[in-house]
């Protein structure tokens, strides 16, 4: 084995070690989700967050000559890491997107309600086309 195999083993094992911890703070995010909880997101913690940005760091350098160097056995589980590691961020990141979509739609649900309880009747007078400007939905919400 050649010196440089040797000085990027290590690095394919950090990455490796790397997205196995990121993959087991997305499963738990996953699985608070689909319970509809969202304070407790293991991806918040700042912990979880910095090793993000380091794994970013570490991939962003990263050859795919390094990978197909390295020992085989090395190789494979670096390969397989990866791809389980791009299917949870895929799934998380469709969850997300739920929850996201979900919580926006509750906010428009709520602001149009308290808009139409709060908009003036309309009568016959000299102007009945005129449109009501907004009432500034979210200031007038009784329910908060």
């Amino acid at each position: 084995m050649s010196v440089a195999k040797m000085e990027d083993a290590p690095r394919i094992e950090r990455l490796i070690a790397m997205a196995e911890r990121l993959i087991v703070a997305l499963e738990s995010d996953i699985a608070e989700l689909k319970d509809g909880r969202t304070a407790a997101l293991k991806t918040n913690d700042p912990e979880i967050q910095k090793l993000t940005v380091l794994y970013g760091r570490e991939a962003q350098g990263f050859d795919p000559r390094i990978a197909q160097a390295a020992p085989p056995s090395l190789r494979q589980r670096f390969v397989a890491i990866t791809a389980r590691f791009r299917e949870v961020l895929q799934l998380h990141a469709r969850m997300i997107a739920k929850v996201k979509n979900a919580s926006e739609g509750l906010v428009r649900a709520i602001a149009a309600e308290v808009e139409r309880a709060n908009a003036p009747a309309r009568t016959y007078g000299p102007r009945p086309g005129q449109a009501p400007t907004s009432s500034g939905a979210m200031l007038f919400n009784k329910v908060v």
